[in-house]
């Protein structure tokens, strides 16, 4: 510490601190190129249709689903709206709890998610797994863990179709 108080980063953090800045602000950038290209769709939507594919039944309470995607509801609730319009979402009352609001994906947004993920997990691989030998992704899982426990209850969505 400092004689004002704060623990600085010392060299070596700031080393790792500064490139993990930068990835953190042009990786979502460049997912989104290839999304809004190919599919109309940005990376937070595509998280949302991705997230409802891996439930076993293609539903989630709008509130999980914001919280996984850490958005808020209002935000959320534009993207919900765009997918009814597609036809991606519906909305449906949640039979075990009448205050809250469930998102179901249709076999319409299941394709939807289909046709995506191959081109999405193309891009990931190409900017991510494609600079990476084996060992740093074993790394790289460990420390995303880490870093993600210790900032919020997810580490945000799964890009494959189950």
């Amino acid at each position: 510490m400092d004689d004002d108080g704060v623990r600085w980063l010392d060299e070596a953090e700031d080393a790792a601190w500064r490139p993990l800045l930068s990835l953190s602000m042009w990786l979502p950038a460049a997912l989104d190129v290839q999304l809004q290209r190919d599919a109309g769709i940005s990376h937070f939507e595509y998280g949302v249709l991705a997230v409802l594919s891996e439930r076993p039944d293609r539903r989630l309470r709008l509130r999980e689903l914001a919280r996984q995607g850490n958005s808020t509801l209002p935000r959320l609730s534009k993207v919900i709206d765009r997918f009814e319009a597609q036809g991606w979402v519906e909305r449906a009352p949640d039979p075990d709890d009448g205050r809250s609001t469930l998102a179901v994906l249709t076999d319409a947004g299941m394709q939807k998610v289909v046709e995506t993920a191959p081109g999405h997990v193309a891009r990931v691989r190409e900017l991510v797994f494609d600079q990476l030998s084996a060992a740093q992704v074993r790394q790289l899982g460990g420390i995303a863990r880490t870093l993600a426990e210790a900032s919020g209850p997810d580490g945000g969505c799964a890009s494959r179709v189950r």
